[in-house]
């Protein structure tokens, strides 16, 4: 019984999303820029999810025999100052970068979706006590906050998340506040509240939907700055500790090597926070475009 509760749901939940992913992809062939942003990302989180069939290397071992290793059909993007083989570290990266991006960006999004239209509803000393505490948020530039927050607290993959939903949550707190102020003053939300809605029902099912517009897009485009900021966190040894595999933190291992001409433990990491920042970025960029054209 519920085995078959379940095949039901997930097909309920197939037919409901199927349309919408067909017009979004017709929509994404439009713009073949942010198709091509969405295509790399695409290549990138495949190359993390077939790491352990794309390498026979693990990402933590080292190897003392092949220490510094340029790039070669054996190692094809080097080794690191521990014999550990880059490609296999960089493919492997790409999970804990779509790791972040994911939990990060969706955390954030929730915390900031929940506290402005909280702040919007209510109004009054509420509101002005709420903004002035994200106004001493974000009176700080954000890496330097993430910075200060990390820190505190001990370095691990968990509490940089914690870290980019503390500094992200503002956006999205400002950006769906400003929606629910004109939206609490329309027509439906009068209604809900003369047929017997509480506050609750009222802020989460009428209002808060209906402010979800903007989110979107600002979670596209926020998803490449994530990353970059995760990355910057481990650069300078507040994010995750060695020898997790993560992007940051081997451009700041292979950097000391640089002098000595061994460019390759710092370039190839640093070429894949690159490309998943720029294809990030023109994904969410083309994403805007289309969806203010729709309109």
């Amino acid at each position: 019984m519920l085995l078959k509760k379940v095949r039901e749901g997930v097909g309920q939940l197939v037919v409901a999303v199927l349309p919408t992913l067909k017009i979004w992809w017709f929509l994404l062939k439009k713009n073949p820029v942010a198709l091509g942003g969405g295509f790399v990302l695409f290549l990138i989180m495949l190359l993390g999810l077939l790491a352990p069939v794309l390498t026979r290397y693990d990402p933590t071992q080292p190897d003392a025999r092949a220490i510094l290793l340029p790039p070669s059909t054996r190692h094809l993007m080097g080794t690191d100052d521990l014999g550990m083989d880059i490609f296999t570290r960089v493919i492997y990266g790409a999970r804990l970068e779509f790791l972040f991006a994911f939990f990060a960006v969706i955390g954030a999004s929730i915390v900031g979706c929940i506290y402005g239209v909280i702040s919007a509803f209510y109004g009054g000393w509420l509101d002005e006590l709420m903004m002035r505490f994200l106004d001493s948020l974000q009176a700080f530039p954000g890496l330097l906050l993430g910075m200060a927050l990390a820190a505190a607290l001990r370095p691990s993959a968990r509490n940089v998340i914690i870290v980019l939903i503390v500094v992200n949550f503002p956006i999205y707190a400002r950006l769906v506040r400003s929606q629910a102020l004109s939206l609490k003053q329309a027509t439906f939300v009068d209604a809900a509240r003369v047929v017997g809605n509480n506050d609750f029902r009222i802020i989460f099912k009428y209002l808060l939907p209906n402010a979800l517009g903007p989110i979107y897009v600002t979670a596209s485009l926020n998803i490449g700055w994530t990353v970059l900021m995760a990355s910057s966190l481990s650069f300078v040894g507040l994010g995750v500790p060695a020898p997790t595999p993560e992007w940051g933190l081997m451009v700041s291992q292979g950097a000391r090597h640089m002098i000595f001409g061994k460019w390759w433990p710092s370039f190839f990491p640093g070429l894949f926070i690159f490309l998943f920042v720029l294809a990030a970025n023109l994904f969410g960029d083309g994403l805007r475009d289309l969806l203010s054209r729709r309109r």
